[in-house]
């Protein structure tokens, strides 16, 4: 519900702060005192281009206008509105908007115009991009008026209407899931499709990876082995001769130096029993002698194992130069070969397993296809039950509202082919009205302006809005063309209307206005050689000569007067019909209009 709005500097109005409440909301003036100034500041909080441009609506000697509207959204249709918006739209601020108690939430939307013509736009202090706050106020205000912007035009709202009108939101929700669950199927199949020639490329290049790699067998440790092997081959004469001559030299001469070591250390350990100074002495020889037999039987085994081999080396040098060749292909170390054919196996594993894959998915598809074929013929069955009984109810109210000649119709149109399976179901819809008689039926953006559009908006709504609760409606002009006749019945439609939604109309019959539960007007007056408008809710007696001035500007005629009392009388008697019983407490009251109050009284 819009509780308030502030407007600041917008053509005539220097300052503006209405207060507005639940119901019926009239709003009333002389032509020209600035009505449509009000319907305008609604405008730009629904992201609207008013005509003429920015600069044009920013008073004179003021650099900006500004307009905000403060809403309470208690609705749980509304607030899931707004989550989808702003999960959509704006998801950082998500969290920050919905921290409320019991699901109700608090939104500010504002918009500023600048004398160079820039606009901004805000949401509860915020700034955004124009698109979110035209989302935002589509969930929370709809216009019915001279302008083609009516939400009730589009028929995907007017399928959800529908949809709400007969009971079938609980088979759209399972459409919804099923479709959602094939959309992901068909993705990945369209995928796994797509990648099919890069995927075959793919596998063949691996496969002559595989076979490459394969017959190398890489090892881990190999090539460092080899490396040390070749090193051996290459030098196995010379390495024969000069080692072999050192083993020689330690212990196979006549004079080999090991057997003189034990010579030397003999005579060392008879002079230990003489000086036992000695002892270190002996041990250190003892040590001496045993480092240098394990160093003369290493080198004994490597010589005797090492002989020239040519068609070895040839084969080491061979398996060497393979380990190069292929590092350098895959850029890697020698040693990383086998890790890489690793690699190679197993992607190539998961390629060649693609092609069930996509033969599984594909059997998927057609299953999910089948169950969703049959949530689209349930829904579509489920939406067509009730059109003759929205018809029929449509009629009768057109019929109270002076169009009884008009003939309202739900035209059904089934999809075919890839467009089938839409996110609103198999069923196009379009809400069709033949406004006089001799004329053919035609969507309602084509058949109706000005005010017969509004009263057209207005028994649509009136039919539709149980299911659609919680936004504010703006009427403007509604009663262009309806006599004193009709007055009456206008208002008492937007009064009932008023009882499930916030209802704004700006009027010219005192019927109407009578109706109201807030009646506010609006007036020029000239200060300091300025012309300002200036609104003020009226009540008492004021709103009794407001109310008489309505009927034929006789304000100060006592029988105009008591004409005006009688319809407010009219109205008061109605409402009376409406409240509850005597002796209810407060505590039996809708939890949400108590905190509603419990907010109101907060803030004060």
């Amino acid at each position: 519900m819009l509780v308030e709005l502030n407007i600041r500097d917008l053509a005539l109005i220097e300052a503006g702060d209405l207060s507005l409440g639940p119901g019926l909301n009239a709003i009333t003036g002389e032509t020209g005192a600035g009505k449509s100034l009000l319907v305008a500041s609604l405008e730009l909080v629904r992201g609207e281009t008013l005509r003429g441009g920015a600069a044009q609506w920013v008073r004179k000697d003021a650099d900006e206008a500004r307009v905000e509207a403060r809403f309470e959204v208690e609705e749980a249709g509304c607030i899931v509105r707004l989550r989808e918006v702003m999960a959509a739209e704006l998801p950082a601020l998500a969290e920050e908007l919905f921290d409320t108690d019991e699901g109700a939430c608090e939104v500010i939307l504002g918009r500023t115009l600048t004398r160079t013509g820039r606009t901004k736009a805000y949401v509860n202090q915020r700034p955004i991009p124009k698109r979110a706050l035209a989302r935002l106020a589509q969930a929370l205000i709809e216009i019915h008026g001279q302008n083609d912007h009516q939400e009730l035009l589009d028929p995907r709202v007017q399928l959800r209407l529908l949809d709400a009108f007969g009971g079938s939101m609980e088979l759209f929700g399972a459409y919804t899931t099923e479709r959602e669950h094939w959309v992901e199927l068909r993705a990945r199949k369209a995928s796994l499709e797509g990648e099919h020639s890069a995927r075959v490329e793919r596998v063949d290049l691996l496969r002559f990876q595989r076979e490459e790699l394969r017959t190398l067998g890489p090892v881990e440790g190999e090539h460092t082995a080899l490396t040390e092997e070749r090193e051996l081959l290459r030098s196995a004469t010379d390495l024969g001769n000069e080692l072999g001559g050192t083993v020689n030299a330690l212990e196979s001469n006549e004079d080999a130096l090991i057997d003189r070591l034990h010579g030397l250390l003999r005579t060392v350990e008879r002079w230990c029993e003489r000086l036992p100074k000695l002892e270190t002495t002996r041990e250190d020889l003892t040590q001496a002698t045993i480092h240098l037999e394990e160093a003369a039987g290493a080198l004994r085994s490597l010589v005797e194992a090492v002989e020239a081999d040519p068609a070895r080396l040839e084969h080491v040098e061979g398996r060497m130069a393979e380990y190069d060749r292929l590092a350098r292909k895959y850029r890697i170390e020698p040693d990383g070969l086998g890790a890489r054919q690793e690699l190679i196996e197993g992607e190539l594993h998961d390629l060649e397993h693609t092609d069930q894959t996509l033969a599984q998915i594909e059997e998927e598809v057609a299953r999910s296809t089948q169950r969703l074929e049959v949530a689209a013929k349930a829904l579509s069955k489920k939406r067509r039950a009730p059109v003759e009984k929205l018809v029929q109810a449509v009629h009768e109210s057109l019929a109270r509202l002076g169009l009884e000649h008009a003939r309202f119709s739900v035209v059904f149109e089934e999809r075919v082919g890839e467009e089938r399976y839409a996110p609103q179901g198999i069923d196009r819809i379009a809400f069709h009205l033949a406004a006089n008689p001799g004329e053919g039926p035609a969507p309602l953006s084509r058949v109706a302006s000005g005010g017969e559009a509004a009263r057209i908006m207005l028994a649509l709504r009136t039919v539709l809005s149980g299911g659609d609760r919680g936004r504010t409606l703006v009427f403007d002009e509604i009663d262009a063309g309806v006599g004193g006749r009709l007055g009456p019945e206008v208002g008492r439609h937007l009064r009932d209307l008023g009882s499930l939604h916030q209802v704004m109309c700006v009027t010219h019959l005192p019927a109407i206005a009578a109706c109201a539960d807030l009646h506010l007007h609006t007036f020029k007056e000239i200060q300091e050689g300025r012309t300002r408008t200036t609104i003020e809710p009226l009540e008492g007696k004021a709103r009794i000569r407001e109310i008489a001035d309505m009927i034929a500007g006789g304000a100060d005629q006592a029988t105009a007067r008591a004409e005006a009392q009688r319809l407010l009388n009219s109205k008061a008697e109605s409402a009376d019909t409406k409240k509850p019983a005597p002796g209810k407490t407060p505590a039996q009251e809708p939890a949400r209009k108590r905190a509603r109050a419990e907010r109101s009284s907060r803030r004060s």
